[in-house]
């Protein structure tokens, strides 16, 4: 109900900025690039995503909650470095707040979404990459409801001047650099609090000091990027181009990069964790190779599908889900990070993996043997050698 109310008071704030045709166009072009972020995003929490209704309220408190918090706020920021005698003009201000004032705010606001989830949803953002996915999604709302205030304005200005070309369009300009060019910055900045955030759920609980640091360094550096990014475009010449090509461009990729491999060591966590209770009997032998393996988990919810129905698919998919949490919660705890309640969350886990076994173990033990090696002996006893 907050995060409702808090979406028809930006809607009318943004509304009172743009106008409703402004707010209309604004709407659609900051839609783009929209499902493309989340999907990547969804894609990036594949091996144990969290629900939909997780990061559904992440997109909400970055989309409402946080935006209308930014807007008042950097707007009484501005206005009383406008009156003081800290600048001498209101231009200055203006460049000051979106500098200094800006990315704290901003940054903060967005960063409370991932707290909340970090507090009160737990086992939804226990690592690094369900930290990055929650932080990009909410950041991703953020930069939506922006991105309409700015196209918005934007067209407000092109209607009155009514530019002659393109090149002089100022909604062309706001569509290039914000949904074209950059539309990864604001998700680029909130996502270091996620991994922040990701790398305290997997510290020892007695590590007290690294689990307080890690947030304000990953919140710190978060506003810092955000202050040199929004700083760049106050200076002329080639400067936010250079610092768009030579900062955000290796930055974004390093991050990628931390992104990709994690996702990839939670397969392979599943991989070397699982063989265990599959020789204790909980799974057929080839399964811990399935279910690490994204390809072979795709082809085990097509086989489910096809063979019993929707119903069928989305057990499988818990089946898999289940799992790699199963191997994750064994592997922190085989290195020293015991998570609360570890015997009975064990319990709960085998529990459901027993119970949807009979209908989710035949399509992934399936999958592992369709994507084997014909050529390789086989050490399961039977049939070729899954591919790696």
């Amino acid at each position: 109900m907050l995060l409702a109310l808090c979406g028809l008071m930006i809607l009318a704030l943004v509304r009172e900025q743009t106008g409703t045709q402004g707010l209309l166009v604004g709407f659609g072009l900051a839609l783009f690039p929209v499902p493309l972020l989340i999907a990547a995003f969804r894609w990036l929490s594949g091996a144990l995503p969290a629900p939909w209704r997780t990061h559904l309220f992440a997109f909400a408190w970055g989309a409402c909650a946080a935006t209308l918090v930014a807007i008042l706020a950097n707007g009484f920021a501005t206005n009383w470095l406008a009156s003081s005698v800290v600048v001498d003009s209101p231009g200055e201000a203006d460049t000051l707040g979106a500098t200094v004032i800006a990315p704290f705010v901003e940054e903060t606001t967005k960063a409370a979404a991932v707290l909340l989830l970090f507090l009160y949803r737990r086992r939804q953002l226990d690592s690094v990459v369900a930290g990055i996915a929650v932080a990009g999604i909410t950041a991703t709302g953020f930069a939506f409801t922006e991105n309409i205030l700015y196209l918005g304005t934007a067209y407000g200005e092109d209607s009155a001047l009514d530019p002659d070309s393109l090149s002089n369009s100022a909604t062309a300009a706001t569509f290039f650099i914000r949904i074209v060019l950059a539309p990864f910055a604001h998700p680029l900045f909130t996502a270091l609090v996620g991994v922040a955030f990701g790398m305290v759920a997997t510290l020892p609980r007695r590590r007290r000091v690294l689990r307080w640091v890690l947030p304000f360094a990953g919140l710190f550096t978060g506003i810092l990027l955000h202050a040199i990014w929004n700083g760049s475009a106050s200076f002329e010449n080639l400067t936010f181009m250079a610092v768009y090509g030579l900062f955000m461009i290796p930055v974004f990729a390093a991050l990628t990069w931390l992104a990709i491999w994690s996702r990839t060591h939670e397969l392979r966590v599943v991989r070397n964790t699982l063989p265990a209770y599959a020789a204790a009997g909980w799974f057929d032998e080839p399964e811990p190779w399935s279910l690490s393996s994204m390809r072979a988990r795709s082809l085990a919810r097509a086989t489910a599908r096809r063979s019993h129905g929707p119903e069928a698919a989305r057990t499988v998919a818990r089946y898999q889900h289940d799992a790699t949490a199963l191997a994750l919660l064994r592997s922190r705890a085989a290195n020293g990070t015991t998570a609360p309640g570890f015997a009975a969350r064990e319990r709960e886990l085998l529990h459901r993996i027993w119970n949807n076994r009979a209908l989710a173990g035949p399509p992934t033990t399936s999958a592992a043997l369709t994507l084997s090696q014909p050529h390789q002996p086989n050490p399961w006893g039977q049939g070729p050698v899954p591919r790696g």
